[in-house]
């Protein structure tokens, strides 16, 4: 039997799912949005919302981004309900659940496979390597941010600690820019979209490289609680599989993806530029996050959304050390507590070719 996910794949290059679904009430997701702004940064969520490719409502689905200032917070708007679906950082969720075993969270999908976390430094900086970090004033967004934990993981990978390092909140665009140009900090730890817009704002910056252990591992993933894994399971795969989708699509037509977030989310388009300069920014804060959500070539599993046991047991290994707990991984014991690929099969349940020539030959 054809179901209305293989019918509206099976339309084709328009991919255009049949007006008689888009009338069908939905079911609206709530997700946790960390990155505070609700701009074009979020295109591989939200294209898919769009009637012409009606990714989510071919599931049945909705979405609403509800704003959290930090990672923290978001974990505990999952463990309230407030959302259904929100970010998780392995250094903080980690240690969180080794402190409460009985914490009803689960990680079940990585959009972030690669790593975006950067350290950057005025151009003129001495500073050439994280070691260099050591006992230094370190930038981050806010007190909640995972860069404390990237900053304790990447020093300790050196066998070094973070002791003596100060870290100071400088938010975000031109405010960050500011206290790195006034040497208010020597460095800021971040993501690659967040350093881009200070760069934007007119305040150059220079890349330090990352260690290279952690270098290597994925450093974004959702969180959904275990209660809701079982209990709402079409939903959950639902709502990854259209996220996957997105991500494709926005992935090979970043342009397009661009145009249609901005008309889902007028408020969000520029109002003091050219829609050409506006979209070369975007694009510009993009560069590098677009690479980081899709695998590497050569990962023995390309399926979108997976995980694997060894990254999260570097991922346990790096926070035991920055935390200093070397009871760390007896007391979270089976990593399948933390972490979990079972939906994974049934969300890459579509063509992913069909996704990709559908952006490529899409003009809004």
């Amino acid at each position: 039997m054809i179901d209305r996910r293989d019918f509206a794949l099976g339309l084709g290059a328009s991919l255009a799912l049949p007006t008689a679904a888009l009338a069908v009430p939905r079911r609206t997701i709530k997700l946790a949005n960390t990155a505070v702004v609700n701009d074009a940064q979020q295109v591989f969520i939200t294209v898919g919302q769009h009637p012409k490719l009606g990714y989510y409502a071919m599931e049945g689905l909705d979405i609403e981004y509800v704003n959290m200032s930090s990672i923290a917070q978001a974990m505990q708007a999952l463990i309230t309900g407030e959302v259904f679906v929100g970010p998780a950082a392995p250094g903080s969720f980690l240690a969180a659940y080794a402190k409460d075993p009985s914490i009803d969270l689960i990680a079940v999908y990585e959009w972030l496979p690669r790593n975006p976390s950067v350290v950057v430094v005025k151009p003129d900086s001495k500073i050439r390597s994280v070691a260099e970090l050591a006992g230094k004033r370190i930038g981050i967004r806010n007190q909640g941010d995972p860069a404390v934990m990237v900053t304790k993981t990447m020093l300790f990978e050196l066998g070094l600690d973070d002791n003596a390092v100060q870290y100071i909140a400088i938010g975000d665009g031109a405010p960050a820019g500011t206290a790195i140009a006034q040497d208010r900090v020597d460095a800021m730890v971040t993501y690659d979209t967040a350093a881009a817009r200070v760069e934007l704002v007119g305040f150059p910056l220079r890349y330090v490289p990352l260690t290279p252990k952690f270098a290597n591992l994925g450093s974004g993933w959702n969180c959904v609680k275990k209660k809701s894994l079982k209990e709402d399971r079409k939903a959950m795969i639902g709502f990854f599989r259209a996220k996957a989708k997105s991500t494709l699509f926005a992935y090979a037509n970043l342009d397009q993806a661009i145009d249609i977030h901005w008309s889902l989310y007028p408020e969000s388009k520029p109002k003091s530029r050219t829609v050409v300069d506006a979209k070369k920014e975007v694009e510009f804060i993009m560069k590098d996050r677009k690479e980081n959500w899709m695998r590497r070539p050569g990962d023995p599993d390309q399926r979108i959304g997976a995980m694997s046991l060894a990254d999260w047991q570097a991922n346990v290994q790096m926070t035991a050390a920055a935390l200093n707990n070397p009871k760390l991984a007896a007391q979270i014991g089976d990593l399948g507590n933390v972490f979990t690929n079972e939906l994974i099969d049934e969300i890459n349940d579509f063509d992913k070719a069909a996704i990709i020539k559908q952006a490529k030959s899409f003009r809004l």
